[in-house]
């Protein structure tokens, strides 16, 4: 059994700042890439930003500058560092992992279940 955990959300006014974790547990030998999408009410799920196995990062054209994706490989945990959140911001925002089970085993788009970003005064 896998576990992808997101923590950090909440409700945060215009110009403020947030920081989600993803947690990665359970029969994980190494997780690859990380990412973080988000869906609001009505619209499609988008991706928000990624990061490899090797460190490379890539986001949204909505979001740079503004927010940064990391990871802690010991702790097998992401994080998305927002700033200057907008309105627009608001949404569901979901970690996706791609990584091997102890098995050797990869396992592509595993899902988290989501936490709640909105971003209002």
């Amino acid at each position: 059994q896998v576990q992808l955990v997101e923590s950090g959300g909440g409700l945060v006014q215009p110009g403020g700042s947030l920081r989600l974790s993803c947690a990665a547990s359970g029969n994980i030998f190494r997780v690859n890439a990380m990412g973080w999408y988000r869906q609001a009410p009505g619209k499609q799920r988008e991706l928000v930003a990624s990061i490899t196995s090797g460190d490379n990062t890539n986001y949204a054209d909505s979001v740079k500058g503004r927010f940064t994706i990391s990871r802690d490989r010991a702790k097998n945990t992401a994080y998305l560092q927002m700033n200057s959140l907008k309105p627009e911001d608001t949404a569901v925002y979901s970690c996706n992992a791609d990584f091997l089970t102890r098995a050797l085993v990869r396992v592509r788009d595993y899902w988290g279940r989501g936490t709640q970003v909105t971003v209002s005064s």
